[in-house]
Parts: structure tokens; C-alpha cells; sequence
């Protein structure tokens, strides 16, 4: 059988691979600790729940407007004007199956084949398979901390460069921009008429410092920029799959035509959900920081007290990314090595960094319980001390 060049130019999620093993290893009975899960622990909210069961037995589960319903659309807009201070009509909404739908959307109408899409290192790894798939290629783009400045952006940006991809916080290092590095970052890319995707799935995971979108600096640079959001981590609705993105009228009716012959609509069912998610009590959001901040503090103290461990404290997301390159040898030459022998041995779960452009990491999720996040890293450690003999 011949496949397409396209596909063969992807490789599958590694991430995903590790969960199914883990998942396989828990049904056979072995007491597996993981620490790589990419979503939420808590349970969606009751009256998000209810909108949805509301939905079906209302008979609300025929085909809805391809780029989502009025109601949805106009909920984002109130949400991005009380949280982002960014100014929306519904035109400028195009809401799609999840963050990483938007995101394909996004490189499918911005990206030919032979432009160049900056990634910041480390990057979630979506962005480079979707850039492949269009034909485009990917520049990585690498900073001390993790954090790009506008010297560095500068010198990466060529006649052939398209779009820039921001994600903040950022997915697997933690990292938030503040104001004066966004303003900076913005001053290149209108400078040189640069296009923004802005990933901000993990806007209200933030601890220190606050999630401010690229996209409100002015609007200049808000001409620029596609934001890309979702309802997934702020309320625990990864399986409702709703994302959406919002842009100048222009781009969202250029990712409209894409989506119109593709998925067509999100779930209806999903929507009304949505809705109630964006309309609905917001109160939880602060004890679910806290709770994640806890957790943060305590993975990145206990995780550092492991010999040959550094781990980054992360402005932002549920996730520490540790250095553990110390434990590089002849057996293990790399993060997955070091990851696949983990489970295999401790039976803790991580997903190396090489997944994300580093492969001198692995990213530890604190999506969990606190006695999990103690017991996985006291098996880490013995793994570690045992690597060291």
C-alpha cells in the first residue's frame, strides 16, 4: 500500500504511546505511579455536566453553524474581554474540536510549503508534525531559560518566515511571559510583519506571575495574532473537545473554508457545555491554582533533593521540566531511554524531553495526588541512586 508523502512526513505522539502503555501496565495489575498525564485530575463542575445532559434530553444534538453556535461564540467574546482585555465580535470566532484543531487550522491557511514557522524550544509537538504536513519547516529556536528575547527572534527571522508560534504558559517548561518581554517580542514581529499563533490553553495555570495574550500589547500586533484557547484545562473538559480561535475577520474566514469541508462543527452537546463553563461560576479557578501551586512547590523541592535532578521551578501549567542528563551513559544515551527504563523498573511514568526538542529533560506532571507525587519521586530517586552505583 502507498502512502501520501504528507503523512509519511509525521510520526506518531510519543506522549500518547507512553499513557496507552501506562494504561496497559495498570490493567495487568502493576501499581504504576504516573507523572506524565497532560490533563486535569479534578472532575468537570456539576453545572457543566447538567448544561450537557440538559442538551440531549432538549433534543439539542442535530448539526450546528460549522464555525459554532452565536451563543458559544458570543460567551468567548464576553470571556476574552473580562480576562484578556481583547475586544471580539463573534465574526472574529471559530470554534473547533479542541486546542490542536485551532492550531491545524491556523498553519493549514498561514503556512506554503517552504515557509519557515519559528518554535521556541521546547515546544509542544503538534506544532512541528502540523508544519510538516503543509510543507512548511520548522525553525527552532532555542534561549537561555527557555525564554526567547527579541535579539534572538530577530536573527532567526528570514524572507521565508511566516509565523511565529507562541505558547504561554508554555507546555512543558512552565514558563510565562511578562509584560516587557511580550512588548519586545511584539515590536519584532510588527516590525517585520510577522504572524503570531498565541497557544494559551494554560492561561489560568499561572502562580507568580499572570497570563497577559500577546494580542492585547496594541493593536498592531493584535492584527497579527490568532489566539488559540479552549475550555479543556480551566474547567476539566479535555473530552468535550471544544477550542477556539480568534483573529482578524479575514484569517477566521480563511480557517472557516478549511473547517467547512473538513470537521464542519464541533459537537453540539460540547457547546452548550461550553457555554455554561464560560458563563457560569468562576470560583473554583482560585482553589484550583492553589492546589496546583502546592503541588508545584513540593515536586520541584523534593524533585532537586534527588542527586543528578535539576528541575525548573515553572511560572506556570501543571508540569516541572527536570534535568536529568547527569544519568546519561553507554545503557542510557538519551531521555527516552531514561523514561522507558523508569517505567519498566520503578514503574513511574515521565515523558521525555526529546518529545518536546530537548532531549536533556523529561517534563514530571503534578496532575495527581500529593502522596502519588511523593511516592513517584521517592521510586525515582532509588531509580537514579541505582544508575549512579
Amino acid at each position: 500500500m502507498k502512502l501520501s508523502q504528507r503523512v509519511k512526513s509525521i510520526s506518531f505522539s510519543l506522549s500518547a504511546s507512553i499513557n496507552s502503555k501506562v494504561r496497559a501496565m495498570k490493567k495487568q495489575g502493576i501499581d504504576i505511579i504516573s507523572l506524565s498525564s497532560d490533563e486535569p485530575e479534578f472532575d468537570t463542575a456539576f453545572h457543566i455536566k447538567e448544561a450537557a445532559k440538559r442538551a440531549i434530553d432538549e433534543g439539542y444534538t442535530k448539526y450546528t453553524t460549522p464555525s459554532g453556535i452565536k451563543e458559544l461564540k458570543s460567551a468567548i467574546c464576553a470571556k476574552l474581554r473580562r480576562d484578556n482585555w481583547l475586544d471580539y465580535e463573534i465574526e472574529n470566532i471559530l470554534v473547533s474540536n479542541g486546542t490542536n484543531h485551532s492550531i491545524f487550522n491556523t498553519i493549514m491557511f498561514l503556512v506554503n510549503p517552504g515557509d519557515e514557522v519559528i518554535i521556541p524550544v521546547p515546544y509542544w509537538p503538534s506544532y512541528k508534525e502540523i508544519v510538516a504536513i503543509v510543507g512548511g519547516k520548522s525553525v527552532f529556536l532555542r534561549a537561555n531559560n527557555f525564554r526567547i528575547d527579541s535579539q534572538t527572534l530577530q536573527k532567526s527571522i528570514t524572507p521565508q518566515t511566516k509565523l511565529l508560534i507562541l505558547n504561554s504558559p508554555n507546555n512543558p517548561s512552565g514558563v510565562v511571559y511578562d509584560e516587557k518581554e511580550l512588548k519586545q517580542i511584539a515590536s519584532v514581529c510588527i516590525k517585520n510583519n510577522l504572524m503570531v499563533l498565541s497557544d494559551e490553553g494554560y492561561e489560568i495555570l499561572t502562580y507568580e506571575k499572570k497570563h497577559i495574550s500577546i494580542a492585547s500589547i496594541n493593536e498592531k500586533i493584535k492584527k497579527l495574532t490568532i489566539v488559540i484557547n479552549g475550555v479543556s484545562n480551566t474547567y476539566a473538559m479535555t473530552g468535550f473537545r471544544i477550542g477556539y480561535a480568534a483573529a482578524d475577520k479575514e484569517l477566521i474566514s480563511a480557517a472557516r473554508r478549511l473547517q467547512d469541508h473538513s470537521t464542519s462543527n464541533t459537537s453540539s452537546i460540547s457547546q452548550r457545555a461550553a457555554i455554561a463553563a464560560l458563563e457560569g461560576p468562576q470560583d473554583d479557578t482560585p482553589k484550583i491554582v492553589k492546589d496546583y501551586r502546592r503541588k508545584r512547590d513540593f515536586m520541584v523541592e523534593r524533585a532537586n533533593r534527588i542527586k543528578g535532578v535539576y528541575a525548573n521551578r515553572p511560572d506556570g501549567t501543571f508540569y516541572v521540566f527536570a534535568n536529568i542528563a547527569d544519568f546519561y551513559n553507554d545503557e542510557i544515551k538519551g531521555s527516552l531511554d531514561f523514561s522507558q527504563q523508569l517505567l519498566d523498573e520503578a514503574y513511574v511514568a515521565v515523558v521525555p524531553g526529546i518529545v518536546f526538542g530537548d532531549d536533556r529533560f523529561i517534563r514530571l506532571s503534578y496532575t495527581t495526588g500529593m502522596a502519588n507525587i511523593q511516592r513517584g519521586l521517592e521510586r525515582m530517586e532509588k531509580f537514579c541512586e541505582k544508575i549512579r552505583k
